[in-house]
């Protein structure tokens, strides 16, 4: 009598906020994959729908309610985990039929959940071990996360209380990850944690073997080894740093970027550059000594390009403060930026700050700093025209005929001054036939805007 396998428990997964969410996100998927469940892409198939919420802003907890609200209407059976796991009161009072809530990134919780919920159906003679991580993100590029927490106390944060103090990763088991996403095809690795400048502070930058020899567990150590790397045709992978603090000891990194062992790129999160208000945020930071480093780095590697993001409308935030933060990214020049409203977070100490802005003086200068910033940015993109530059192909379009029938195809791609998601683009056209996502080439730039770039794939 033949025997029925039973059918795999099938996991639904809806991940918000910021990388290190979506890094959580594919580890607890992996871990379940491996358990025997099979993955949805609706509602309808899941027997069991996580939701990786986001607590880092009030904007961002009414986002992760409203999905998992969606979540039970659409399915009725869901697991919430992520930041606002330390919210469970607030989420059970909402929605008291949700099976269970955990915190950010404890992952045997959930996957215990899951359990619970939805026992896996294989038996001992089905359970096979697959191959290979479940990433969330294309094939060409990963996100490697190097650390948890953060010991910063930043007034307008709470990342402290959700995600706990800084713990650094093992560099060896980092730099064994990061090989083994090169050679599953990853091109560009995304270096993230809440510090990536503080990484190995907790252990007082130990030594681990790699490779059979020493190195530290340390952000310049981590980058030339993420630099040796190669995919198996010999092809170096892109090496992006995020979330880098603009300390002394980063001027080590800049001559690994001139020599192209990592990519000309740093993330820094400024969040502002007047002095009144960076002592209120309690920033790790002396905006003076910022452009020094800028225009040491700059003589270093010219190409470096700088992204940060700013807050205005900060409690206590004057207009001269607003303009000696307009004044500052004059002479800074950074390449790319991103603005927010200030927006109170429960549980942080800037809720408490005198002189709150008003909503509608923080929209306007709002307004300012994003028009001062396209400016800089439509100047220094304007300047690429012309050039030859590498770029990274993200997505290539379908054939398209046009008014005389001759057929073209466009791509999507990004230069090394563009982060997926969150900078600019580079849009290229009449690009051959067999070009696929992943690829890394040169193009010529003919035309740019305020924000990205447009090209064609160059001969030489």
């Amino acid at each position: 009598m033949a025997t029925r396998i039973p059918d795999q428990k099938r996991v639904g997964m809806v991940s918000l906020g910021c990388p290190k969410a979506l890094v959580d996100s594919e580890r607890i998927l992996t871990r379940l994959r491996a358990d025997g469940y099979a993955m949805s892409a609706d509602y309808d198939g899941a027997d069991v729908v996580l939701v990786n919420t986001c607590g880092f802003l009030d904007s961002a907890k009414e986002e992760s309610l409203s999905a998992i609200g969606e979540a039970i209407a659409e399915n009725g059976r869901v697991i919430v985990t992520g930041c606002m796991g330390n919210e469970a009161e607030l989420i059970r009072a909402r929605f008291p039929d949700v099976l269970a809530v955990t915190g950010a990134h404890q992952y045997e919780a959930v996957v215990e959940a899951v359990h619970q919920a939805a026992p896996p159906a294989q038996g001992p003679f089905v359970d096979l071990v697959p191959t290979g991580d479940v990433k969330l993100t294309p094939r060409h590029y990963s996100y490697l996360k190097i650390s948890e927490g953060c010991n910063h106390a930043c007034s307008f944060c709470i990342i402290p209380s959700l995600r706990g103090k800084l713990a650094s990763r093992r560099i060896d088991a980092v730099l064994r990850e990061a090989e083994k996403l090169v050679a599953a095809g990853t091109r560009e690795l995304l270096v993230i944690s809440q510090d990536t400048s503080a990484y190995g502070v907790d252990v007082r930058h130990e030594e681990r073997t790699w490779k059979g020899h020493p190195v530290r567990t340390h952000m310049t150590d981590l980058a030339r080894e993420l630099g040796q790397l190669r995919s198996a045709d010999g092809t170096a992978p892109w090496v992006r740093l995020h979330y880098v603090y603009p300390y002394p000891h980063v001027d080590a990194v800049m001559p690994l970027m001139a020599e192209g062992l990592i990519t000309p790129y740093l993330d820094i999160p400024f969040q502002h550059a007047a002095p009144s208000v960076l002592k209120a945020m309690k920033r790790p930071a002396n905006e003076a000594k910022v452009l020094e480093r800028l225009k040491a780095w700059r003589e270093i590697c010219p190409d470096i390009a700088i992204r940060s993001s700013f807050v205005v409308g900060f409690p206590g935030e004057t207009e001269a403060d607003f303009q000696y933060l307009l004044d500052w990214l004059d002479e800074a020049q950074l390449d790319r930026v991103g603005a927010f409203r200030f927006e109170p977070v429960e549980g942080a100490s800037a809720n408490a700050l005198p002189d709150p802005v008003p909503e509608e003086v923080k929209e306007e200068r709002f307004a300012r700093i994003m028009e001062k910033t396209e400016g800089i940015s439509a100047a220094k993109l304007k300047a690429k025209v012309g050039r030859v530059i590498p770029v990274i192909v993200d997505e290539v379009g379908e054939p398209e005929a046009d008014d005389w029938g001759d057929v073209a195809i466009g791509a999507t791609a990004r230069s090394q001054a563009d982060a997926p998601e969150i900078d600019g683009a580079v849009y290229l056209r009449d690009v051959p036939a067999g070009l696929e996502a992943g690829a890394i080439v040169s193009v010529k730039i003919e035309d740019a805007d305020a924000h990205d770039l447009f090209g064609v794939i160059s001969e030489r």
